[in-house]
């Protein structure tokens, strides 16, 4: 039964348990077409996206990201940047002359934000079919090994996956930071404003570790935060980038 869009959008959790049962045609279509209608900066599309059916790539991905869902899901979805098209499109000289916008930050920030919108209306209408989502940036774990499987030319850049298919667990679903945190009215708020929303909410997040039914831990969202940026991952992700001729200014 189809909800509106708020509802489906107000019901989102991340699902880690699949039934065995893969997607069929018509549902990776819609997903795919529904991908497409999001916002695009310039009309460039500057995205691909990479639906693995190869048991035996699904398994290598599996092992990168080190989650079994990865593998085991309905379908699997793997959002790229690309603005390898865009130098395929002139001539030699009309090619040269794009070179060093494409290389650039800015076409970066494109790329990334294109295939991120268009992900989130493939989640949606996922999830409005009574599929269940988990996005995976663990494909980043080796994001040079993930681009060689996945054979992506030059400027197309592996930025994430999504694990699709049909729920076999019902999560609890995770709270979000206060609406006081995250909007802030014409100009930045200070942090000191912003500090006692976040102290509740680590109260918030703290009773709900404790109380899920899975994985229950003593822990918070400042805590979180603190531990994630202690410790750098994922750096060779820079050199990548360069390697393909992207974000190099």
């Amino acid at each position: 039964m189809s909800h509106s869009a708020i509802q489906t959008i107000m019901q989102h959790r991340s699902i880690r348990k699949f039934k065995d049962k893969k997607l069929t045609n018509d549902q990776i279509q819609t997903i795919v077409k529904a991908a497409q209608m999001a916002s695009t900066s310039s009309y460039v599309m500057a995205y691909t996206i990479i639906g693995v059916t190869d048991e035996r790539i699904k398994e290598q991905l599996a092992a990168i990201s080190g989650q079994p869902y990865v593998q085991k899901n309905g379908h699997l979805f793997v959002f790229c940047g690309d603005l390898h098209r865009a130098t395929q499109l002139g001539a030699p000289d009309e090619i040269e002359t794009m070179q060093a916008s494409l290389a650039s930050p800015e076409q970066f920030i494109v790329m990334t934000v294109d295939a991120a919108l268009a992900s989130q209306n493939a989640a949606t209408a996922a999830e409005d079919l009574g599929l269940g989502i988990c996005y995976l940036g663990s494909l980043r774990n080796d994001i040079r090994q993930v681009s060689e499987i996945l054979q992506l030319p030059e400027r197309v850049v592996p930025l994430f996956g999504m694990a699709v298919g049909y729920p076999d667990h019902k999560p609890e679903q995770k709270p979000r930071l206060p609406f006081e945190v995250v909007y802030h009215e014409n100009h930045y708020q200070p942090f000191e404003q912003q500090l006692p929303f976040i102290k509740k909410f680590d109260e918030k997040l703290q009773a709900y570790y404790e109380e899920r039914k899975q994985n229950s831990r003593n822990d918070n969202w400042s805590k979180q935060i603190i531990r994630k940026f202690s410790t750098p991952i994922r750096m060779d992700v820079g050199p990548f980038l360069h390697d393909k001729n992207v974000n190099k200014q």
